[in-house]
């Protein structure tokens, strides 16, 4: 095999002089042809911004490269010029973006972005392009997005967005695909379609791959090597059996030993109930033609009543576009609905908006995609500090700093950090900064929207840790949507199960677990177990 790209001495800073940060310092590596590579570490190690590097993503003249050399195909790309990357870019090398909503257009249709790489790169029809779209979306699990071509990214699921982002990629048969954090989106089946998608692609076309995440389980199913950074550094890397079964490096030791553990703290079984939802109905329409009739709906949310109590986590999983965030955004009254819902006693269905809005500092959310819930032209600790100006809390400049630098030292952030913007965080450390933004209002219920599928396997613990001791410390109400079953089992202590916006198990989280009655929910539960499974080396893919 000859060696598709190689990557020497990379160094990659952001910002000059004392304030000068240096994300990646001296990494070495390089990529077989239809060999996959996969970089693991923390957030804020340095993979996505390595990625970036070779793609010529980054913010230049603030990204800059001390030094270091990236080949393809023996070719020079630091310092080629923009017209010979444009060539390059989509064609030869494609990426998976790792938080799609911010990445796709929210003004263009996904048969047009799709479409668009095709036109550029093929010089097709729009016939053609349509054509191709099509077997796409069918190649990534999404045959019946044929026939919402026209829909906007808005109007799909996270995992959804992304696996349009995972067909927009494979559009033109790349030679080498760059996949940042491709799954971490996706419930535990379909996140092991899209991986042996992906291996599949990969054997037909030959096509190498740069495989970034945080999930140890996914690196030992899919990769050949394994590249382990830390601080910017590469620490260690090898053959994936070597790193798994033999780390040499203390670093490597502890991420392979990381990930949630325990139950929550047992809640009193009579707690009363915080938020309570009676037949909650979400429909979509779907409109064609030139007047734009209704020919029918997307049962989002499709007749569910739910409870949660004080003091109670109730977990929400299912597949992707089963209706989870959907459910959880209704019973906030963010997302139009049909049905009763109950907060604290008070009946909020009808509530007008200047009527709702002192109840919305007790009801809070933490949204999936961090990076398109948080405001680029505002500083972190402006962001944080929105909530207590909408709501009069804190009093002046410094004791709003104060609280502010309290909620962030509470999710694992730096204070001094407030002055700086979210384009400046690893995805990971955005997602802490969402989660602060909610909890510097005290509140009594919290949606949490897959509020760890951005963070590695250390930070996750850390952030179920966090979770569980302020909801024994403040009595807190969690309403937890997840895809990774482990996650759940750590925090919830009932769970509902869904599919296609109804529910179709519900009852104590051990049960649900350890003994599930319907097929779906057996099938998501061995989903998970096998992943859990290969990740301690006991069964092999």
């Amino acid at each position: 095999m000859s060696r598709l790209l190689e990557i020497t001495d990379l160094a990659t800073s952001f910002g000059h002089g004392p304030g000068e940060v240096k994300a990646v310092r001296g990494i070495s590596l390089h990529i077989e042809r239809g060999e996959t590579v996969a970089l693991v570490g923390e957030s804020g190690s340095g993979k996505s911004v390595s990625a970036l590097s070779v793609m010529r993503l980054l913010p230049y003249p603030l990204a800059h490269h001390p030094g270091g050399s990236i080949k393809f195909h023996g070719e020079e790309l630091m310092g080629t010029p923009d017209t010979r990357m444009r060539a390059l870019r989509g064609n030869d090398i494609a990426m998976i973006f790792q938080e799609p909503l911010s990445s796709l257009n929210p003004l263009h249709s996904i048969e047009k972005q799709i479409a668009e790489v095709l036109l550029l790169h093929k010089s097709m029809t729009p016939v053609q392009a349509r054509a191709r779209v099509i077997k796409l979306l069918t190649l990534v699990g999404l045959a019946s997005a044929t026939e919402r071509l026209s829909a906007l990214p808005h109007e799909f699921s996270g995992g959804q967005q992304q696996r349009v982002m995972i067909a927009m990629a494979l559009a033109n048969d790349p030679e080498l695909l760059i996949a940042d954090e491709p799954t971490t989106a996706l419930d535990v089946t379909v996140q092991a379609q899209v991986l042996k998608l992906m291996k599949e692609i990969q054997t037909k076309l030959g096509m190498a791959m740069m495989f970034i995440t945080h999930d140890l389980g996914i690196v030992r199913s899919i990769a050949d090597r394994v590249c382990v950074m830390n601080d910017g550094v590469i620490v260690e890397q090898g053959d994936v059996e070597q790193v798994f079964e033999r780390p040499a490096h203390d670093y490597t030791k502890h991420l392979l030993a990381a990930e949630p553990k325990g139950t929550p703290d047992p809640a009193p079984a009579d707690a009363p109930d915080v938020m309570r939802g009676e037949d909650i109905k979400v429909w979509f329409p779907i409109k064609k033609g030139v007047l734009r009739r209704t020919i029918g709906y997307v049962k989002a949310v499709d007749g569910i009543s739910v409870a949660v109590r004080q003091g109670h986590t109730l977990g929400v999983v299912g597949e992707s576009g089963s209706g989870k965030s959907t459910l959880g955004r209704a019973l906030l009254r963010l997302e139009r609905s049909e049905g009763g819902i109950n907060f604290h006693g008070t009946d909020i269905q009808g509530l007008q908006f200047k009527e709702l809005r002192p109840l919305r500092r007790e009801m809070q959310i933490v949204f999936q995609d961090p990076y398109g819930s948080l405001s680029p032209r505002l500083s972190v600790g402006q962001i944080v500090e929105e909530g207590l100006l909408v709501h009069g809390l804190g009093g002046t400049y410094d004791e709003r700093r104060h609280l502010i630098g309290e909620a962030l030292t509470e999710v694992d952030l730096d204070p001094a950090m407030q002055d700086r913007y979210p384009h400046e965080f690893s995805g990971g450390q955005r997602q802490r900064i969402a989660i602060a933004r909610a909890l510097v209002l005290k509140p009594k219920f919290i949606v949490l929207d897959e509020p760890t599928s951005a963070l590695d396997m250390s930070v996750q613990a850390q952030i179920v840790e966090l979770l569980r001791g302020l909801q024994t410390k403040h009595d807190l109400a969690y309403m937890f949507i997840s895809h990774d079953l482990k996650v759940v089992r750590a925090v919830s202590h009932d769970i509902i199960v869904m599919k296609d916006g109804k529910i179709v198990e519900a009852g104590p989280a051990s049960q649900i677990i350890d003994n599930p009655q319907q097929p779906y929910t057996q099938a998501l539960m061995a989903a998970a177990f096998k992943m859990e499974a290969d990740e301690s080396g006991v069964v092999s893919t």
